[in-house]
């Protein structure tokens, strides 16, 4: 039992004491205490020591002896002669001093029969001496919440409600303000400041008080259950199957079932619409058709894009048994199409593409209800923990996990490191962004993106060991393909220019050649028809490492030049000197748009040559160093 808005402490108490008289034999002794403990701080000050006369208790009738009936609540007559009492009391007049009792409300009938219990208790209510006039009298000195271990264990309500409710819960020296009981029409401090009821007010009728379940033996004195043995105690999980058998992360057996079950259906329909690449293909014609701004915000080309999405799929009916690692992939994944700029709206009608891509490829009359449920559910269910992970980008910031798929040693000290992010990664060509290696956790180096944003999936990257360990030193001396590599998102402000007709000069020392090998593959993958030159400056021949490349792509594009630039040694069929006298004698750039990149003596030198042929600066882009 708990007391609450409606309820009394003081009956409470006293039912839980005829609750343990009737429960426990053993009990009786602490039952009559309890009962005499909760009688002693009703209204009026009744003392608890004062046994009632035989002459004013209310005759037995035959409804407070009758013996229960089956299932039936073994102390509801006894608790209706309680009330009954109590209502009658009340009707008397004497509403001031049984107001704990009446504000309960009414369950039992009220009659000429109660009004003898009810007399005796006013009585006896306005004889017996209260407070510092208890202790003047000779009575033993009643603190504030005496009997409270008996009368009610456990419930902070009833024990704060005892504090200073009462009359004789003041503070001993306290005074009742002049006036205040007939100004408000309640005697003070009645309001119970846990529930805010006024036992005195008006009283509201209730229902009649529900049955409670019989009462369970009890243990030794001292506890709330019945004593369990050890045998028993293992007895009672080894016949537990469900927990014996719960999973680790503290799924339901049940619903881990559940998902292996859809998960066999996702499967069984792949198979039976000619598998995961004809679905995605089927798909990503979908999307095209209902949404092409979504795929258009996505990096890669045609191709690409369709295989990612085949492998999102096979991976998503892998892993559908492990909600873990559905939710943090998916959450991945709604943060990189964020960071794409995907709206959520344009993934409202994926769910209805996928179903219809599975259905397509299936021969008249095996697409099934299930099937369709079934992927429509895991959409669903992927959706919501999309945007979930969408919304995370503001707090958090986006990883890429990435897969080297190639990498070769182009010098001694220098590798050219292929990556294919696991997701879409969208950049633009001339940005760099930061690596994380697992051999140095925490330290993230910035490196140029050189690869091709509309041509494919991967990422180059051009990296010098500056020393043997490191970051740079892990990614040329010690990784190998099929290892993983974090990427932070794409940041700088290096670009193609916004104006169209606008030439680019390209000026690149040592690996700083990446970012504008990434804008000549942007070049040549749009076909774009400004005039480009990219003068690579080196100190040796054996430095340009990937010179083929850089030819090759400069061939593609309409209007691209690229010039290597030797300053020492033979330059074999290049330019020698110094890079900067090289872009002097080429031509005149003042209405080109001019890009740097390499180490930060060069671009500071470069930059100075550059405004002494008449470049305004504002023209002139490159990086910070780092």
């Amino acid at each position: 039992m708990s007391s609450g808005p409606g309820s009394d402490p003081h009956l409470l108490a006293l039912l839980r004491a005829i609750r343990l008289r009737q429960s426990a034999p053993d009990a009786a002794a602490a039952g009559a205490a309890d009962a005499a403990a909760a009688l002693s701080e009703l209204p009026g000050g009744k003392a608890a020591a004062e046994p009632e006369k035989p002459a004013a208790a209310e005759p037995e009738t035959p409804e407070t002896t009758e013996t229960p009936a089956p299932g039936a609540n073994p102390i509801a007559p006894v608790v209706g002669s309680y009330f009954r009492q109590a209502t009658a009391a009340a009707a008397a007049g004497a509403a001031g001093r049984a107001g704990n009792v009446a504000g309960i409300g009414r369950s039992g009938p009220t009659g000429d029969a109660a009004r003898p219990a009810g007399d005796a208790a006013r009585r006896a209510g306005e004889a017996a001496p209260s407070g510092s006039d208890a202790e003047a009298a000779g009575s033993p000195p009643q603190r504030n919440g005496a009997g409270s271990e008996l009368l009610w264990r456990g419930d902070q309500g009833a024990a704060l409600g005892r504090s200073g409710l009462g009359p004789g819960g003041r503070r001993p020296g306290a005074t009742d303000p002049a006036g205040a009981s007939a100004a408000y029409g309640v005697p003070i401090n009645r309001v119970n400041p846990i529930t805010g009821i006024n036992p005195g007010g008006p009283v509201t009728p209730a229902p009649a008080v529900p049955g409670v379940a019989p009462v369970r033996p009890i243990g030794p004195p001292g506890t709330e259950f019945p004593s369990v043995t050890p045998a028993e105690y293992a007895a009672h999980f080894a016949r537990d199957t469900t927990r014996r058998h719960a999973g680790a992360d503290g799924m339901d057996p049940g619903d881990t079932r559940a998902l292996q079950d859809t998960q066999r259906l996702l499967s069984t329909s792949l198979t039976f619409a000619g598998g995961v690449d004809e679905v995605a293909e089927r798909l990503w014609r979908a999307l095209l058709q209902a949404q092409p701004d979504l795929l258009t915000a996505l990096p890669g080309t045609a191709d690409s894009q369709r295989e990612q999405l085949a492998r999102a799929l096979t991976w998503l009916v892998h892993r559908l048994d492990d909600p873990p690692a559905v939710v943090a992939g998916a959450g991945q994944l709604g943060a990189v199409l964020a960071e794409c700029g995907v709206q959520w709206s344009q993934l409202s009608l994926v769910g209805a593409a996928l179903a219809e891509a599975m259905r397509a490829g299936m021969a008249p009359g095996a697409w099934r209800q299930d099937f369709d449920q079934a992927w429509r559910w895991a959409w669903q269910h992927v959706y919501e923990w999309i945007v979930h992970g969408g919304t995370l980008i503001a707090y958090q910031p986006t990883v890429w996990e990435s897969e080297v798929v190639g990498h070769e040693l182009r010098r001694p000290d220098l590798a050219v490191v292929r990556l294919r992010p696991f997701l879409p990664m969208p950049y633009r060509p001339g940005q760099y962004a930061r690596v994380e290696v697992d051999a140095v956790p925490g330290v993230w180096r910035p490196y140029s993106l050189a690869g091709a944003v509309h041509a494919d999936d991967v990422i180059e990257l051009h990296v010098r060991a500056k020393t043997e360990a490191g970051v740079s030193g892990t990614l040329v001396h010690h990784t190998r393909p099929g290892d993983r590599i974090r990427i932070s998102r794409a940041e700088g402000d290096m670009g193609l220019p916004a104006e169209p007709g606008r030439g680019m000069l390209m000026i690149a020392g040592d690996t700083g050649v990446a970012p504008m090998k990434a804008m000549l593959a942007e070049l040549a993958a749009v076909q774009d028809t400004r005039p480009a030159v990219l003068f690579w400056g080196v100190r040796n021949l054996a430095e340009l490492y990937d010179i083929d490349a850089l030819t090759a792509l400069a061939r593609q594009a309409p209007r691209a030049t690229v010039v290597p630039v030797v300053a020492e040694g033979s330059p074999g069929p290049y330019p020698s000197g110094l890079v900067t006298d090289a872009v002097a004698a080429y031509g005149e750039w003042s209405r080109h748009e001019v890009y740097l990149a390499g180490p930060p003596l060069m671009l500071a030198a470069t930059s100075i040559a550059l405004r002494q042929l008449g470049v305004d600066p504002d023209r002139i882009h490159h990086d910070a160093p780092e």
